[in-house]
């Protein structure tokens, strides 16, 4: 176990040192390279910025209205009768929009439910298999320019829900 630790302590640091030792091997002028691409990052974070604030403030708006709480009773209450916790719909529903939101709604979850409790394991498993779906489709495709997203939103939809019911059966497991 002790040698896993020392490798991960390394990892980071070799794959750097390989990336600028293989451009400086390939003549590459490593440093001019890493600027060009760090200007474009820079450029790339502008271009989605305000994709970024219009998420925050509503998934903000829906919390300090109260419509994510008045969600989460209705769909909880026929969440139940499939074996997952209605506490954890409101996680769920902004986990699909903000990853940040949802961790601060994952803290509130262990204060009062407890880390290792059947509604905590669950919530940290679907935190781990679920996706920021509409945060990353925005995001993207707004900078790929894609306008036809074909089945993506069925697609990563599909795959949300699976993570969830597998929270569920892992968390079963534990429990």
């Amino acid at each position: 176990m002790k040698i896993l630790m020392y490798v991960t302590d390394f990892i980071v640091p070799l794959v750097i040192f390989g990336i600028v030792s293989y451009g400086v091997l390939m003549k590459v002028d490593v440093y001019d390279t890493f600027i060009k691409g760090a200007k474009s990052g820079f450029y790339t974070v502008i271009k989605i910025l305000p994709t970024l604030v219009g998420l925050m403030v509503a998934v903000g708006v829906l919390r300090a209205s109260g419509f994510l709480d008045f969600l989460s009773d209705i769909i909880g209450r026929f969440s139940e009768y499939i074996g997952f916790p209605g506490e954890l719909v409101p996680l769920t529903v902004v986990k699909m929009f903000s990853s940040s939101a949802a961790t601060g709604l994952l803290l509130d979850v262990y204060k009062e439910y407890g880390t290792d409790s059947y509604i905590g394991l669950i919530a940290s498993i679907s935190m781990s298999c679920t996706e920021t779906i509409f945060y990353t489709m925005s995001v993207y495709f707004m900078t790929a320019k894609v306008t036809k997203t074909r089945y993506t939103l069925g697609g990563a939809m599909f795959a949300t829900f699976a993570g969830l019911i597998a929270s569920v059966i892992l968390a079963g497991m534990m429990a």
